[in-house]
């Protein structure tokens, strides 16, 4: 069984490597996800809070969380645990 892999910027599940960011030199980046991390940067540089936020509605849309608050604490909970939003 393999390990279920996430975006370490929005969480996102990666499970193909289409879904995969992109480094510098045009290598896949495992770390993070195609929205986020594009020819080894950040798409965008919105606080951990703000991508949350930006987060939220999609994954209500999809059936990840019951509803905006549930999606909000839960990932309020997983988010700091990411790469991209751990306290350096």
């Amino acid at each position: 069984m393999t390990e279920q892999k996430f975006c370490q910027s929005c969480a996102m599940s990666l499970t193909e490597e289409s879904l995969f960011g992109t480094n510098t030199d045009g290598s896949k980046n495992e770390d993070y996800c195609v929205h986020c991390y594009k020819d080894g940067a950040f798409t965008t540089q919105h606080t951990m809070e703000e991508m949350i936020e930006l987060c939220v509605p999609y994954t209500v849309q999809i059936g990840v969380y019951p509803d905006e608050n549930t999606a909000r604490a839960a990932m309020g909970e997983f988010f700091p645990k990411l790469k991209r939003w751990q306290k350096r």
